[in-house]
C-alpha cells in the first residue's frame, strides 16, 4: 500500500516553497488524500517510483493547499486521462479476429 513517506513530504514542500514544518501535518493529509484521489480515478501505482502520478498528486494537493480544488479536474483533465490509460493492465487477446 502507498504511503506519503517523508521524502515525498520533502518533495512537496520544497515545491511549494514550504521551509518550516509546522504545517507537515496538513501537508501530509493533503498529500493522503490526493494519492487515494489518484488510485480511485486511474488505478493503483508505486508513488516512490512513478514520476507522473507523483506529479498529479502534488499539483492535486497544490490545488487543494490554495483552496481552488474545485479548478483541478478540468485543468489536469488530460494528464488524469494519460495517466489512466497508462496504469491500465495490457491484455493480449489471442484468436480474436477483428
Amino acid at each position: 500500500m502507498n504511503e506519503i513517506t517523508p521524502d515525498i513530504l520533502n518533495e512537496f514542500k520544497e515545491r511549494m516553497h514550504i521551509s518550516h514544518s509546522a504545517e507537515d501535518a496538513n501537508l501530509t493529509r493533503l498529500l493522503k488524500t490526493s494519492l487515494a484521489y489518484a488510485e480511485r480515478v486511474c488505478g493503483v501505482f508505486d508513488v516512490t517510483s512513478h514520476d507522473e502520478a507523483r506529479e498529479l498528486i502534488f499539483e492535486r494537493s497544490r490545488y487543494a493547499y490554495n483552496d481552488s480544488l474545485e479548478f483541478f479536474e478540468t485543468n489536469f483533465l488530460s494528464m488524469i486521462q494519460g495517466l489512466s490509460l497508462s496504469l491500465l493492465p495490457e491484455v493480449v487477446e489471442e484468436d480474436v479476429i477483428v
